[in-house]
């Protein structure tokens, strides 16, 4: 995930001690809270022109409710990518010292701000050339916002609290140069407001819930997205702490507490931890996209990119290609994008190459294991990967190949070989998962094959019981990854047991991570 540039003030109220929310933490998490904010805000190439530039704005927004259910209903869930007219958090906090815990909410998003040029006399234009050459063009920005308040818990738990969370309209103008024109930026009013209420679960536990919604007139019925944006909140998100009182994993919950976890209801949000790796943390990410628990801005990342669904070395080198005239245009479509083209043009050498790539192994390193491919039993989370024999040659010299056979090779699971026809029951991790993945645990699943990666570690290529594609999928080798401490066996895999057909993939012997969806992404 790209680190976003830092904008806007931010207002945190100093921790009272106890469990809680140390000095900087919500700031801490702010990094990837404006990634989550900016994501998809102005795509490469950066430019007006460009068409993914064109239909912006996809992610946690909140429109005025008779204008989104104008077509009927908003169906619930909690994908932030479906427009919708409110947002719900429902979360568990453990409450650490009764009495004087309590509960700070932060809830961030964009207000839309038209960006119009017009030419001497205030005429409104596309676009318009000053004589020093600057070009200004017509575009839509947004710029954050954000209101943050502090309540006790006993007070949620008596009834809530409500708070307004909207933007005054505005107007600014920027006169240009020699006369030739100015730049006259508007905002129209955004109003909405946050409730937030507790109910007690047991005498340490209780169930927070966290609800946005807009409360703007709705424009006529048949308004243009592009027009009822301006009275919406967009990348809504809410970043949530507490003190004297620490928040439950809702994707890897503890112990005693799925059946909680299961009745939290999210709609178009989806809450996952933040701070350092635990079960239980002073801050939660309410996103309207899907993040693993304490998601982290990789260290190498410069700067913000605006998608953190891709590379940044990537994006920057495709920044570095594009010609004068598009880094012209790039430049007048907004401040950000012009931000980025500077950041690239001046990045020095030694950054650039940091962007190369980093190793996280997700196992520690081992001494050379046996030469048999079967790992050792899997029992215990996160098993070391055996690294491959001494005598092999590396994955890219000749021979390396030679002997690996991905619908016959079998790997130890709790004293069970699995191999291509085996089955079994998926297990995510809660921490180093993929975000998609934790959403079929607990579905039961064919082994097609065993891969053996570059690094020596194991991954099972299977297809779902219950999907009604999985033969077409098995024939086409379209599969679900997943490392052997993530599956559970069904039953030994017998010597008659059938197994799966070898899948097209087969003759790429060994996998990527970009190959192998279960991987690890910062």
């Amino acid at each position: 995930m790209a680190e976003a540039l830092a904008e806007g003030g931010t207002k945190s109220a100093a921790p009272r001690g106890g469990a809680g929310p140390s000095p900087g933490v919500f700031e801490q998490l702010g990094a990837v809270a404006d990634a989550v904010l900016y994501e998809g805000y102005l795509l490469y190439p950066y430019r007006r022109s460009s068409a993914k530039n064109r239909v912006r704005w996809q992610f946690g927004v909140l429109f005025p409710r008779d204008w989104v259910e104008a077509d009927g209903p908003v169906t619930p869930g909690v994908s932030g990518s479906a427009d919708s007219w409110y947002q719900q958090t429902e979360c568990l906090l453990r409450v650490r010292q009764p009495g004087s815990a309590r509960v700070r909410v932060r809830v961030r998003y964009l207000q839309m701000q038209r960006k119009q040029v017009q030419e001497a006399g205030h005429r409104p234009v596309e676009s318009l050339r000053t004589d020093d050459g600057t070009v200004h063009l017509t575009f839509d920005e947004a710029l954050p916002r954000e209101c943050e308040v502090e309540v006790p818990l006993d007070e949620l738990l008596r009834g809530g609290h409500t708070f307004a969370v909207g933007a005054a309209a505005g107007e600014d103008v920027e006169t240009l140069p020699e006369g030739a024109g100015r730049v006259v930026r508007t905002r129209d009013k955004v109003r909405a407001e946050t409730t937030v209420t507790a109910e007690r679960l047991t005498d340490d536990l209780c169930r927070i819930r966290v609800r946005t919604t807009n409360t703007a007139p709705a424009p006529a019925p048949r308004t243009t997205r592009d027009e009822a944006l301006r009275r919406a909140l967009i990348a809504t998100h809410t970043l949530l702490g507490g003190d004297g009182a620490e928040f439950v994993s809702l994707i890897d919950p503890p112990a005693g507490l799925e059946a909680p976890v299961r009745a939290c209801r999210n709609e178009f949000t989806f809450p996952v931890l933040g701070g350092e790796s635990g079960d239980t943390g002073p801050v939660l990410l309410s996103a309207p996209i899907i993040l693993p628990d304490h998601p982290q801005v990789a260290p190498e990342s410069p700067g913000d990119l605006h998608d953190a669904a891709e590379i940044d070395e990537i994006l920057t080198l495709r920044t570095m290609l594009l010609t004068d005239e598009e880094k012209r245009e790039a430049r007048a479509t907004d401040p950000r994008a012009a931000a980025i083209l500077d950041r690239v043009d001046t990045m020095p050498q030694e950054v650039f190459e940091r962007l190369h790539g980093a190793v996280r192994s997700l196992t520690p390193a081992t001494p050379a294991a046996p030469a048999d491919r079967q790992s050792g039993p899997v029992g215990s989370p996160a098993p070391a990967t055996p690294a491959p024999p001494a005598d092999r040659p590396a994955w890219w010299q000749e021979g390396a190949d030679d002997g690996l056979s991905p619908t016959s090779d079998t790997v130890l699971v709790d004293g069970v070989p699995l191999r291509g026809g085996s089955r079994v029951r998926l297990r995510p991790r809660g921490r180093g998962a993929d975000a998609q993945d934790m959403f079929l645990a607990g579905r039961s699943a064919e082994v097609a094959a065993v891969f053996h990666d570059v690094d020596g570690s194991v991954h099972l290529a299977v297809t779902l019981d219950d999907d009604p594609a999985a033969e077409l999928n098995h024939w086409y080798g379209r599969f679900h990854y997943f490392r052997p401490d993530e599956l559970e066996p069904l039953g030994p895999a017998g010597p008659d047991e059938p197994s799966a057909p070898a899948p097209a993939a087969a003759p790429a012997r060994h996998t990527t991570d970009s190959e192998t969806p279960a991987a690890e992404a910062e």
